[in-house]
C-alpha cells in the first residue's frame, strides 16, 4: 500500500532528541544543548511565532492559537502536549518535576520544529520530490517507471507530493496523518475493495481535515470491530499508549499516536456508557416487575 511508502517519509519530519541536540551543538558549539533554551520564554516565543505566521497569511488571529494539554497526574513526572495551528502535536521529552516545566519543555520541542519548518530544505520542491521518489524506490520493490502510474504505491506517493508542491513538511504531514489514520482504521482497505483508484481516494480525502466528525466516524468503526472481536479496542489502546509514550520521549511529532488514543478512548467511553445505560434499564425493569408481582 502507498502508505507503507508514506510512513517511511515520517523520518524526514520527526525530530528526535538526538537530532535537536546535534543541530544546537553545530550552531552553538560553546553552549550546552540541554541548557540553551533555559533562559528563553519559549511559551511566549512559540505563541508569537505562530501569531505572526497567521497574520502574514491574513487569516483569523484565533487560528494562530497554540493549545496546551497537561495529563492528569498526582505527582511527577508530568506530561504536557502542545498542538500547533494545523494540528501538529509535540510533547515534553525530558522528565519534568512540575507541570510548568513540562509545558516549557513541550513548547521548546514545538518551537524548534516550527523553526526547522521554515528552512528552504523543508519545502516540497521538484528536487525534493525526485530525491524522495528515488529513496522510496530503493527501499521497496518498485521501479522509477512506477512514479508515473498512480495505481502503484510509488506512483501514489509521487502524486501526493506533486499535489502538495510548495508546502512545508509540517503542512504535508497534516494531510498524511488523515491517510495514516484511514489506513489504520481499515477505511482505505474498504475503499480499495470498492474498486476506487488510489488517485480517486487521494483526491477525495485531500479535501478533508481531521475533525470531530471524522474522529467520531472512526470511533464508530472501532465499536463495530469490538462487537466482532471483543477486547480489540483495549488491545489497540495499549499499543497506541505505548507508541505515544515512546514517540514523546524521542521528541517526535505525536499527532498520529495521540489521535489513535483519543479515537479508541472515545469508542470505549461509548461502549461503557451503553453498558451502564443498559444495566440501569435492566435494574429499572427488575424493580418494575418486582412491584408488579
Amino acid at each position: 500500500h502507498f502508505l507503507g511508502t508514506l510512513r517511511k517519509s515520517r523520518t524526514r519530519m520527526d525530530r528526535t532528541l538526538e537530532s535537536l541536540q546535534y543541530l544546537i551543538a553545530q550552531v552553538l558549539p560553546h553552549r550546552d544543548p540541554a541548557l540553551v533554551f533555559k533562559d528563553l520564554n519559549v511559551v511566549a516565543v512559540l505563541q508569537e511565532f505562530w501569531e505572526n505566521k497567521q497574520k502574514q497569511r491574513a487569516v483569523f488571529p484565533s487560528e494562530g492559537t497554540v493549545v496546551y494539554e497537561s495529563l492528569n497526574s498526582p505527582g511527577p513526572p508530568f506530561v504536557s502536549y502542545v498542538t500547533l495551528p494545523g494540528g501538529s502535536c509535540f510533547g515534553n521529552f525530558q522528565c519534568c518535576l512540575s507541570r510548568a516545566e513540562a509545558r516549557r519543555d513541550a513548547a521548546k520541542v514545538a518551537l524548534i520544529n516550527s523553526l526547522f519548518n521554515e528552512l528552504p530544505c523543508r519545502k516540497i520542491t521538484k528536487e525534493f520530490i525526485m530525491e524522495s521518489v528515488q529513496e522510496a524506490v530503493s527501499s521497496t520493490s518498485g521501479t522509477l517507471s512506477d512514479a508515473d502510474d498512480p495505481s502503484t504505491s510509488i506512483g501514489a506517493y509521487h502524486y501526493m507530493l506533486e499535489s502538495n508542491m510548495g508546502k512545508t513538511m509540517l503542512e504535508f504531514q497534516e494531510l498524511m496523518i488523515v491517510f495514516q489514520l484511514l489506513h489504520w482504521n481499515g477505511s482505505l482497505k474498504a475503499l480499495r475493495e470498492t474498486k476506487c483508484s488510489r488517485q480517486e481516494v487521494i483526491s477525495y480525502y485531500s479535501q478533508y481535515s481531521l475533525d470531530e466528525r471524522m474522529s467520531s466516524h472512526m470511533a464508530l468503526d472501532w465499536i463495530m470491530k469490538e462487537q466482532e472481536s471483543p477486547g480489540i479496542i483495549s488491545q489497540e489502546l495499549q499499543v497506541a499508549l505505548r507508541e505515544l509514550e515512546e514517540a514523546r520521549k524521542a521528541g517526535q511529532e505525536l499527532r498520529f499516536y495521540k489521535e489513535k488514543k483519543e479515537i479508541l478512548s472515545l469508542a470505549l467511553s461509548h461502549i461503557y456508557s451503553d453498558q451502564v445505560t443498559s444495566s440501569s434499564n435492566d435494574d429499572q425493569m427488575d424493580l418494575a416487575l418486582s412491584g408488579y408481582h
